[in-house]
């Protein structure tokens, strides 16, 4: 666990993610995740590594993200999500800094993210545009 100057812990406890409320928060208010079935989500958070952000007084949990990684050479952070009650209080910002000092002894090469409309979030906290998007390709599947 990780004690902020804020009323949030987080932690990388699989046991105190609340996967109901994830897979709420993601499939009905993510864009990159709407309609995303609860199995789906569930198989995605058992080989991941999963952080959770936490109100220190209720417990309840206020954030999540996932990172998809090899513990060796790469990340891949995603499933980034704040609760709309608790944004706007760096929240988001204290997560993703949580997830890159948690990798940090690894010694990844990489660790990668796709974002919509928080790039000022993540450049808080070292990301930046891929010096040479025309290397990478994808392969999109449904």
């Amino acid at each position: 666990m990780t004690p902020m100057q804020t009323p949030y812990e987080i932690s990388t406890d699989p046991a105190r993610l609340d996967r109901d409320l994830i897979h709420h928060w993601l499939s009905t208010d993510a864009y990159w995740a709407l309609g995303r079935p609860r199995a789906k989500q569930d198989a995605a958070i058992s080989v991941s590594l999963n952080f959770g952000a936490y109100d220190t007084t209720t417990g309840a949990q206020l954030a999540y993200a996932r990172v998809i990684t090899d513990h060796a050479t790469f990340a891949w952070l995603c499933d980034v999500y704040v609760s709309p009650t608790a944004r706007g209080r760096g929240l988001a910002t204290a997560l993703t800094t949580a997830v890159r000092d948690h990798l940090k002894p690894f010694g990844l090469r990489r660790i990668l993210l796709a974002t919509h409309d928080a790039h000022s979030v993540y450049a808080k906290v070292g990301f930046e545009p891929l010096a040479d998007p025309e290397r990478w390709m994808a392969l999109t599947v449904n």
